[in-house]
């Protein structure tokens, strides 16, 4: 450390530094975030954490102090704990990982706490919601100081539980150090992410620091819950001491749900956990979001909530923005957009809508640019088995070429399947919608509450659920 100085804030963005904050430069970004040290001064900055020799003496420089670290990881998140206090010691937090369902099962979580009459937040790709309003994040897990600097928040806003989405990134990232989780509810695991992690493993592995690592940092005791459905979420629970187990098909799991029901918009399902049994009645849809909220009601027990009052609040939910959400029309034609973006989310939720109709479904979906190109042909083999007519299209092309990704995807069209690929988003959801049938349903994937679209480096204004919508109209 050279130089003292009193803190009364931490920023990593020059320009949301305020009087007297700590100025956080981060590693490894585009540009070298501490070329912004002399922006961060003029905004009031006394202090500056700087990653080499270079920005320590521009620091100085500048009359900052200065502390020079080699592990911005981890001396980070020590940093933002200290200073805001220990915030996730005052309220109940309660983590969700997995590849699919993270989100649809926090914000069902969420829900079900504040119908209970908790004052409940949530923080993950819907943005950060408290009871009076939600905003947009840049991450499904922000990076440590603006993670940091929320959970202050909610917790000088009086939240009394949090439902929070946890990345592999993140947890790789050690983003979440720190926090202190209650509980944390594992969805399952399948292909993502390893343009980034590399390997299943190394993947796998960055999840189960949320139960392993992070409990070990925590002054609170900890409960995991685990889908044992899934392969991975049966070892772990295997290997874990003393957890809450839920599923459908293992009849070994603790919490054992039995769908009687599923439409495009109710489920009804029994909840068994030892000798008692409740009936939860939803206007949620689809098979797969029975997972979902078996996983939000095993979240929900995990704080020691009594399975009749879940049961009560379920009654309550609605569908999660984005998420198998239909778009109503008077045309006879079933619309849904949803967020599925792996293959395995979208073989789930192409399962789900087939014995919704008796007519074709029709796909469209895209991959993303800059991201792991290995799943490509994966989505297309999956989308393309279970639909009657695929169209492929953009989703975000960011730097790469939304040609190139378009070929890369067709690559994997099943043998013999009917399919068209349009690089225009608007266009291929007005091409699926007009050649819809009353009795069809359209499913339209990748995006879902997005409401924009990543050409390069900028965000155009895209919504699905618009572009449906417009191509209604051109067949009126």
């Amino acid at each position: 450390m050279w130089g003292d100085a009193e803190i009364g804030g931490v920023a990593i963005d020059s320009r949301r530094v305020t009087p007297g904050a700590l100025f956080v430069c981060m590693p490894g970004m585009t540009r070298d975030s501490q070329s912004f040290l002399p922006a961060a001064a003029e905004n009031g900055a006394t202090a500056a954490m700087v990653y080499d020799e270079a920005g320590r003496e521009a620091a100085i420089a500048l009359g900052l102090a200065a502390v020079q670290v080699d592990d911005y990881d981890d001396t980070v998140w020590r940093i933002c704990d200290a200073f805001f206090d220990h915030p996730t010691r005052q309220m109940k937090v309660v983590g969700v990982t997995g590849t699919n369902g993270k989100t649809t099962t926090a914000w069902l979580l969420r829900d079900i706490l504040a119908h209970l009459g908790m004052k409940a937040g949530y923080l993950g790709t819907l943005g950060f919601k408290l009871p009076d309003e939600t905003r947009e994040l840049p991450n499904t897990t922000p990076f440590a100081v603006d993670l940091y600097n929320l959970l202050a928040e909610a917790r000088d806003k009086g939240i009394e539980a949090l439902a929070m989405e946890v990345s592999s990134h993140a947890l790789a990232q050690k983003r979440v150090d720190g926090v202190e989780f209650d509980a944390a509810v594992f969805t399952n695991l399948t292909q993502d992410h390893l343009d980034y992690h590399g390997t299943m493993a190394e993947y796998e592995a960055a999840k189960w620091r949320l139960f392993t690592e992070l409990p070990a940092q925590s002054s609170k005791a900890f409960r995991a819950a685990f889908n044992i459905d899934d392969a991975v979420g049966l070892r772990w629970s295997e290997r874990f001491d003393g957890p809450l187990s839920y599923g459908i098909d293992n009849p070994s799991a603790i919490l054992l749900g039995k769908p009687a029901e599923v439409g495009v918009d109710r489920i009804r399902l029994t909840v068994r956990e030892g000798d008692t049994r409740k009936e939860f009645v939803t206007s949620l849809g689809g098979s797969y979001n029975v997972y979902n909220l078996m996983s939000a009601v095993a979240g929900a027990r995990c704080l020691d909530i009594p399975l009749g009052y879940i049961s009560l609040a379920a009654s309550g939910l609605h569908a999660v923005p984005g998420r198998f959400e239909p778009v109503l029309n008077d045309q006879g034609i079933g619309i849904l957009v949803d967020y599925a973006h792996t293959p395995d989310a979208v073989e789930k939720l192409l399962e789900a809508v087939r014995p919704l109709t008796d007519g074709r479904v029709i796909t469209v979906f895209g991959c993303g640019g800059d991201r792991d190109r290995a799943k490509r042909p994966l989505m297309a083999r999956a989308a393309s088995e279970r639909s009657d007519l695929t169209v492929v299209t953009s989703d975000n092309p960011r730097t790469e070429d939304p040609a190139a990704i378009l070929q890369e995807v067709v690559s994997g069209i099943a043998p013999g399947r009917s399919y068209v690929a349009i690089q225009d988003r608007g266009e291929a959801v007005a091409h699926a919608v007009l050649a819809a049938h009353p009795g069809d349903v359209v499913v339209i994937a990748g995006k879902g509450h997005e409401n924009y679209q990543i050409i390069g480096r900028e965000k155009i204004h895209m919504d699905d659920r618009e572009l449906a919508r417009a191509a209604l109209g051109e067949r009126l």
